[in-house]
């Protein structure tokens, strides 16, 4: 990561910080009272090949035990309606500044992966984790919600798993390392702002 993207980053975030902390403070008001304990929802992911960190997002699923791998149609009869909300708006995703203050994200890059996913593909993710994982990125507005409809249509955590590995980690790597390619600040700022225009309401008739 060059001094310029992380001075960005770093700006950015603790502007967002200051700026959504009414907005933070609410989220996890009405996670508290609507969905009870834990507001949030804190993972292992990997910032390199050999360098795991703790996620943040906050809750949008009923807690059970032992919960693990990618989110597929196996776990949708656990997404809150609340939830539904935050996680379609990426409101969730919010906490991230944590993670982008304390260096283990940038605003953009890949996707940080599960520790399987790097142990089983340790090649491809060696070079996808050149570049910090981010919270959006090229693989994110390109292939997020083909992803999506792929895994909705999972009804177990072997099926999802594995239309994870074979569908979805090698496409979300060809475009990952597209970006590595390429990666530039104004990159980066063209990401963010198609990010942003994604989330916003289409007011078209």
């Amino acid at each position: 990561m060059t001094p310029a993207k992380r001075l960005f980053d770093l700006i950015v975030a603790l502007g967002l910080a200051v700026l959504l902390a009414p907005v933070i403070g609410l989220i996890a008001l009405l996670i508290l009272l609507r969905d009870g304990r834990p507001v949030f929802h804190v993972s292992e992911r990997m910032h390199s090949p050999d360098r795991p960190f703790r996620l943040w997002k906050f809750r949008t699923m009923r807690v059970v035990a032992d919960d693990s791998g990618v989110s597929g149609g196996d776990k949708a009869a656990r997404i809150t309606p609340l939830g539904r909300f935050l996680r379609r708006s990426r409101l969730d995703e919010l906490p991230q500044l944590w993670n982008i203050l304390r260096g283990d994200m940038s605003f953009v890059g890949p996707r940080p992966p599960l520790r399987a996913y790097v142990d089983r593909f340790p090649g491809l993710y060696a070079r996808v984790l050149k570049a910090r994982p981010g919270v959006t990125g090229l693989a994110t507005l390109v292939y997020h919600r083909h992803e999506e409809r792929l895994l909705s249509r999972c009804t177990s955590p072997a099926e999802t798993d594995a239309v994870y590995a074979r569908a979805c980690v090698p496409r979300k790597a060809r475009l990952d390392l597209l970006y590595l390619e390429n990666r530039s600040l104004c990159l980066d700022i063209v990401l963010l702002l198609r990010t942003l225009a994604r989330l916003m309401p289409d007011r078209r008739r």
